[in-house]
């Protein structure tokens, strides 16, 4: 162990030069031999003369490599016993510079629970590497628990948020239903429906950026979010939401990979033959194959799952992007595929076998008698006629029914009868893919909604006016659903979905309060530019009717946009089905993971086993649960029946986010300091607006539905233990609300998130009923923002049955001058006998329920040094000792009468911090709080921190920058540097005068006991020495000089008098009736030997020759560490803040020995010296900052 010698020398007071009041500054005399190095070094005390009055050395720590501290010994050269530190119980006098730091002795008593800020921002280095999980993210905010050290995230915002956005973005819908969206809205109408919901989406991201950089947000997404900011109950119901929606998205994945392999992949494959409930019944038998794959799959391991999804991302890019090529190649070579109408009816290319869109087919023969039959017409030069003979050499053309024929007329004989709608018009072929430069695109602008059971129709073409109801039975393209605007943006909304991707891996991204924001909306504009051209594109490509033509039967069962995929339609169609069952898997993968951390979060008990899984956390139960709810959806069958579902789950979890982000703003909680700034309440109150509008536009009852689902998850959230109390009555019902809120908020201790300073502003009154200091309401009020409890308290000295008018007449003034202020809060007026127990009586009993103050706000006592008021720096040490007791958090502005009023103009400045040691962060709080308000809110913030000889100042400034990065605060940050450089005779010098007075008052601090003697002893000396010589008279008249000195002595220094404090009130006024004291009183008789006795006992503290004994004190050595950490950071805070608007330090703790109180008010004034206006801060104990959202 490295031991400390300190040695002081010289040791006689008039040895020290300049050793005077006018001259305090001596750190420049060379004279003065002050060295504090270590014992190794060589001793550089310089050799001291006989003369000298001797060397004194204290030796700390333990010699050679016993570990076993020595005791603190101090030769006072006199034989009397050492000095023992009145700072701090040094009992076992261990060297404190082996623990702490000797620039930092000020804090070394709280150094356990307040550590120093360089040991804050070790712990907090790899603060990004926690537990992804909400549970173990709230655990981890204890700084004591060491946390595994894991690979640093490296993810930037390309591949950690756009490219994962892009993929639950871009699915199913994009491929299977947005043409058909677009042929039956109209281009006009589409471009409506997928800039609301794209518009739903951004102003949703706009919210969850603000949210999500609030702090750290784990898995969980928006459950996290929305919980942390609204509340268990809401948390819980939105995450029961987003799951359910989750989950059916993973059945709408898997219905859309089946349609796309049934129908355009492997159509042989159907066991179930022919339309309607026959489809319906093969996409249940290979939905539930697929999900139990799929669920398999994720089951062995998700590893394999997020392997895929690079490649399933890119199908969709490849998919998209032979879209595009395509729609630009059909400008000059247009693809073939030609669509059947007969008359403006769409026909079914399934029904044309022998590729013949037409009634009959001509073929040529040899005319002869036997080989005629009556399904041929002759045709010979153009006319037509029966069955006659020809010459055998010439051409015979034979006209033959086509299959449409039979389709339409139940024969294939030409004399049958026919369809009145098919005799009645022709059959034609139109292009099904007019390019890009047809000009098509005015035909598509406008809607054509149709009815179950409807002929797909091209308005354009010609018809008969033959009014024939289309039958099922004949080869039409029928509409499968009755459409309209409101069915449409339910199935297309599920197509935007998939914004919380990138918040769910906020714990992989390197810079996450950076990337999501970005990357998030970034992928949102992208998809939202895609599908936004894209319908421009379909409706400038593609004819009508195709567009209406959901599963492709005009154009040989193709998927519909694959014809205009360029070079294949293969492209869209296998990169369309890698993309569904990639979405599906993730799907799959992510809602498991959302129960099971609402499991964890055992807010719905009956969820509980759902937090369970594999010895590796995955969640078995929950997968096996998402299953059998994503096999309901597949049940369904309908890729159009399913998205709604979905649609009205996503739209209340975007609801929910936008409601959170805009009560979060208006409330302005302390907490709420997102990074992310281009947010405003309207625009959350907005997109929650368009989020219910589209809720009731899709599906009013599926809404309804869902709306329930989520209000009954409320309530069993809010009902769960505890019984609701309605009170007696609707007058008694605003009682009750206040009573269910006040016990709601007593039920556990408010999380760091919600802390706010509710304050306890201690004001002092005058004699006149006037307040001292009505700035301290000032800055009270500027620092709440009209926001959080304020009570205003005051003691009123004297008895309550007398003093009760004063009391009221004190309430009165402070609610005026509340009102003049306009701070929003409560007045409490104490009456007590005593200041210091009034004011210790209002801290225990202020505030009701969880509505108690955590933070007193109380002025300095400038005149501490003074008589005027010799117990205010006592009742402030003892105040500041209470608060600590108490766990309250303090705030002692310095030179209040400095602060600016909330009528002065803002003006630009700095708000100085200076970080010594953590305390709960209220450092970093408090100018946050303040920028808030008008007066300060053009300053900047400056926060700096003292890096000691073994710290990296280096690393030290860019973990401060990451920390406050995190903490979403805006600062400059400098570490500044302290050496362990020598004690300068100045800190000696100062130590040796304010421990010469603190000895002058311990001497001449009298008991009660002693005073009475005094009053005793000069009348009976005047009366008994009345007529004696001369000598006597001189010692009398001596006697009473020293009387008279000391009472004058006294009542300068009356501010350290104990007894003057045991007097206050009663005791003051109450008369000594005891017996005892009487009888002590009338048995006292004084003599002359009793009074020489008397003196001689007390001769060191009454006559002149023991004040002058003190001359000779040494400074102790704890109390010398001590100033110098006080003058020290005195010297650096006053170089770098000294044109600061307002300064904020960490305040010291008062000593655990109250003989040194007098010691801790110097130290004070030392560390505050030259400083305009500063706020000293003391924490309460529990953080009240996190990073977190």
């Amino acid at each position: 162990m490295s031991s400390v010698r300190f040695t002081v020398t010289p040791t006689k007071a008039e040895d020290l030069p300049g050793l005077s009041d006018t001259s305090p500054d001596i750190s420049s005399r060379p004279s003065a031999h002050v060295r504090f190095g270590s014992r190794e070094s060589v001793n550089r005390s310089e050799p001291v003369s006989e003369g000298s009055g001797g060397v004194t050395t204290a030796t700390l720590g333990g010699a050679g490599g016993n570990d076993t501290p020595d005791y603190c010994s101090v030769d006072q050269g006199d034989g009397n016993s050492k000095i023992s530190s009145v700072y701090i119980n040094n009992s076992h006098g261990m060297d404190d510079d082996d623990f702490y730091d000797r620039n930092l002795a000020l804090f070394e008593e709280e150094m356990d629970t307040r550590p120093k800020v360089s040991s804050l921002l070790n712990r907090l280095a790899n603060y990004t590497n926690l537990t992804q999980g909400a549970k173990e993210h709230e655990e981890a905010e204890s700084f004591g628990e060491k946390k595994k050290t894991s690979k640093l995230p490296q993810m930037g915002t390309f591949m950690g948020v756009y490219l994962p956005c892009l993929q639950n973005i871009f699915g199913v819908i994009l491929f299977l239903r947005l043409t058909w969206v677009v042929g039956t809205a109209g281009v006009l109408q589409a471009l409506c429906i997928v800039f609301i919901c794209c518009c739903c989406t951004l102003l949703t991201a706009i919210s969850m950026s603000a949210i999500a950089t609030n702090g750290v947000v784990p898995a969980g997404g928006s459950y996290f979010m929305i919980s942390r900011s609204l509340g268990p109950e809401f948390g819980g119901a939105v995450g029961i939401c987003f799951y359910l929606g989750t989950t059916f998205a993973g059945a709408m994945y898997i219905l859309g990979a089946v349609e796309i392999f049934l129908m355009y992949i492997v159509s042989q494959a159907e066991i179930f033959k022919g339309e309607g409930a026959a489809r319906l019944n093969n996409m249940r038998v290979y939905g539930s194959i697929c999900l139990l794959l799929m669920s398999l799959l994720v089951f062995v391991g998700v590893k394999y799952v997020n392997k895929l999804a690079s490649i399933f991302l890119a199908c969709v890019i490849v998919s998209i992007v032979s879209i595009y090529v395509g729609a630009l190649v059909s400008a000059f070579q247009e693809p073939r595929f030609p669509v059947c109408m007969l008359g403006n009816r769409t026909i079914s290319s399934h029904f044309i076998i022998d590729n013949q869109c037409r009634k009959t087919v001509p073929v040529e023969t040899e005319a002869t008698t036997e080989s005629f039959d009556s399904n041929f017409t002759v045709s010979y030069e153009n006319s037509t006629a029966g069955p006659i003979i020809v010459p055998t050499d010439a051409p015979v053309v034979v006209e033959k029914t086509t299959y449409l024929w039979r389709e339409f007329c139940q024969s294939p004989d030409l004399n049958t009868t026919c369809d009145e709608y098919f005799s009645a018009n022709n059959f034609s072929e139109i292009k099904g893919i007019p390019g890009l430069a047809s000009g098509i695109i005015s035909a598509n602008l406008w809607s054509s909604y149709l009815s179950k059971g409807e002929v797909l129709e091209k308005g354009s073409l010609s018809s008969s006016h033959v009014v024939h109801p289309a039958s099922a039975t004949h080869p039409y393209v029928f509409a499968d659903i009755t459409t309209s605007f409101t069915l449409l943006v339910g199935i297309f909304f599920p197509s935007v979905t998939g914004i919380m991707a990138g918040s769910n891996r906020s714990g992989d991204l390197k810079d996450a309060q950076r990337s999501i924001p970005i990357g998030t909306i970034l992928a949102i504009l992208t998809t939202s530019v895609v599908y936004l051209s894209s319908v421009v594109l379909f409706g400038a490509c593609i004819d009508g009717v195709v567009l209406r033509d959901k599963f492709g039967d005009s154009v040989k069962s193709n998927l519909v946009v694959g014809t205009l995929a360029w070079p294949s339609p293969l492209v869209i169609v296998i990169g369309s089905f890698f993309s569904t069952c990639g979405a599906g898997l993730q799907s799959l993968t992510g809602a498991p993971r959302l129960l099971q951390a609402i499991a964890k979060d055992n807010i719905i008990p009956f969820l509980r086993v759902f937090g369970h899984g594999k010895a590796n956390g995955e969640p078995t139960w929950a997968l096996l649960l998402t299953a059998l709810i994503a096999e309901l959806g597949i049940l369904i069958a309908s890729l159009d029946l399913v998205a709604p579902i979905l649609t009205m789950f996503f739209l209340m979890c975007y609801l929910f986010v936008n409601l959170a982000c805009g009560l979060q703003t208006l409330l302005r909680t302390p907490n709420w300091r997102p990074r992310f700034s281009y947010y405003h309440w309207t625009l959350s109150f907005l997109g929650m607006i368009i989020c219910l509008a589209l809720m009731f536009i899709s599906s009013w009852y599926y809404a309804i539905v869902a709306m329930v689902i989520a209000g009954m998850i409320y309530k069993y959230i809010e009902y769960h233990g505890a019984e609701k109390e309605w009170g007696d009555g609707i007058r008694g019902l605003s009682l009750s609300a206040a009573r269910y809120a006040l016990l709601r908020l007593e039920e556990g201790p408010p999380h760091t998130k919600n802390w706010r300073p509710q304050l306890l502003v201690l004001l002092k009154l005058d004699e006149d009923a006037h307040v001292k200091s009505p700035r301290l309401l000032t800055f009270a009020s500027q620092l709440k923002a009209g926001k959080g409890l304020t009570i205003v308290g005051t003691v009123v000295p004297g008895h309550f049955l007398q003093t009760y008018g004063e009391a009221l007449a004190a309430e009165q003034t402070l609610k005026h001058l509340m009102d003049k202020e306009r701070v929003k809060g409560f007045v409490q007026c104490i009456v007590a006998q005593k200041p210091r127990e009034g004011i210790s009586h209002m801290i225990q009993s202020s505030g009701l329920g969880g509505m108690k103050p955590n933070t007193v706000v109380m002025g300095w006592p400038h005149a501490w040094r003074q008589s005027e008021d010799p117990q205010a720096w006592k009742t402030f040490i003892n105040t500041v000792r209470v608060t600590t007791a108490a766990h309250l958090a303090l705030l002692v502005p310095k030179n209040i009468s400095l602060f600016p009023s909330n009528s002065e103009p803002s003006t630009d400045g700095y708000i100085d911090v200076w970080w010594i040691v953590h305390d709960g962060g209220m450092l970093m709080l408090l100018p946050f709080l303040l920028r808030q308000h008008k007066v300060w809110r053009k300053c900047a913030m400056r926060i700096f921190t003292v890096a000691q000889m073994e710290d990296n100042s280096i690393q030290m400034k860019k973990d401060l920058a990451t920390f406050l990065y995190h903490l979403r605060i805006e600062a400059e940050v400098e570490v500044v540097e302290m050496h362990n450089s020598d004690i300068s005779a100045y800190t000696y010098e100062r130590t040796l005068m304010m421990e010469q007075r603190s000895q002058m008052l311990r001497q001449m601090r009298l008991s009660k006991s002693d005073r009475e003697r005094e009053v005793y002893l000069s009348p009976r000396f005047r009366s008994a020495e009345v007529h004696t010589s001369n000598p006597v008279n001189e010692d009398r008249d001596r006697q009473a000089q020293l009387v008279k000195d000391r009472n004058s002595m006294l009542r300068l220094t009356s501010i350290g008098s104990d007894d003057d404090d045991d007097t206050d009130g009663g005791e003051r006024d109450r008369p000594v009736s005891s017996s005892s004291e009487h009888h002590r009183r009338v048995q006292m008789t004084w003599t002359k030997e009793k009074t020489a006795q008397y003196r001689a006992t007390h001769s060191c503290c009454s006559t002149p020759e023991g004040f002058r004994d003190m001359l000779s004190l040494r400074p102790d050595h704890s109390n010398v560490r001590r100033m110098h950490t006080a003058v020290k950071l005195n010297e650096v805070i006053v170089n770098k803040s000294h044109d600061a608007r307002l300064v904020l330090l960490n305040m010291p703790g008062p000593p655990k020995n109250t003989e040194g109180d007098e010691n801790y008010m110097e130290f004070l004034e030392v560390l505050t010296e030259g400083l305009e206006r500063v706020l000293l801060v003391r924490g309460g104990g529990s953080e009240v900052i996190t990073i977190y959202s």
